[in-house]
């Protein structure tokens, strides 16, 4: 069993920015995928920001060139920095990650963005 814990979510103005932090009860060395999505109220869950192959990262054309996913110094740590935040960025970010043919989720960061 694996626990992923978000931090970082708040309020935050248009344009504004956020780090959101993902930590996990294991080392990332280990896991198949890692990856952040996001949630909007009355909404699907949709992937945001993820690591391919190696360090090789993709985004959604929606966040692309202003959220950035990385990896912290510490093994266990995971990281979504948010840039230029707009108000349709508003929703609940979820750290995802699969480790040995499982996937495990957190139980969510809230972000807000105020126009």
């Amino acid at each position: 069993q694996v626990q992923l814990v978000e931090s970082g979510g708040g309020l935050v103005q248009a344009g504004g920015s956020l780090r959101l932090s993902c930590a996990a009860s294991r080392s990332f060395d280990s896991a198949e995928a890692m990856a952040w999505y996001r949630q909007a109220a009355g909404k699907q869950r949709d992937l945001i920001a993820a690591f391919s192959s190696g360090d090789s990262t993709n985004y959604a054309d929606s966040v692309k060139g202003r959220f950035t996913i990385s990896r912290g110094s510490a093994k266990n740590t995971m990281y979504l920095q948010l840039n230029s935040l707009k108000p349709e960025d508003t929703a609940v970010y979820y750290c995802n990650a699969h480790f040995y043919g499982r996937s495990y989720w957190g139980r969510g960061a809230q972000v807000t963005v105020s126009s």
